[in-house]
């Protein structure tokens, strides 16, 4: 696959579904945590590591929990319900993100980032592409200021 970016639409509806169990099960939990922490190990000598604490020991806090967060929503155990307060995970992920301005380039180079690592993990592509495909399109819903200037702000 390619793990093409798509452009962000200001307002534009985004259709996506949760990954398919079988990632999280092809991997198991050490792989999740393994791959999510090669991720986020990235993340931190990327562009957008100003998003996240710069003490090591609170970013390994944020690490930890955002980890949680894709054990779950790709089918593992319920991790990270005790984070989410009883609200739908992927629509408090996406309320994590209103407290920062999180622009199209800032997605694209998170996207960037996860691409270099899913190309690293060994195992079927097909799993993988289906992994990507959650995350480009719910990525979007991520992105609530625009070059303009203006926000937005999506609602699931």
């Amino acid at each position: 696959m390619s793990y093409e970016i798509t452009k962000v639409e200001k307002g534009a509806k985004v259709d996506f579904k949760n990954p398919d169990p079988a990632f999280y099960a092809a991997l198991g939990e050490d792989g999740m945590r393994d791959l999510m922490y090669r991720f986020y190990d990235k993340i931190y000598e990327s562009e957008i590591s100003h998003f996240f604490p710069q003490d090591e020991e609170e970013f390994a806090e944020v690490k930890k929990k955002n980890t949680k967060f894709f054990i779950q929503i790709c089918g593992g155990p319920k991790v990270y319900e005790e984070e989410s307060k009883g609200v739908e995970l992927n629509e408090f992920m996406i309320r994590v993100h209103d407290d920062f301005s999180i622009y199209e380039k800032s997605r694209n180079e998170w996207l960037g980032t996860m691409r270099e690592v899913l190309e690293e993990t060994d195992i079927d592509q097909k799993l993988k592409d289906d992994f990507w495909d959650y995350l480009e399109k719910f990525s979007k819903l991520t992105v609530n200021t625009f070059s303009d200037g203006s926000k937005w702000f999506a609602q699931l």
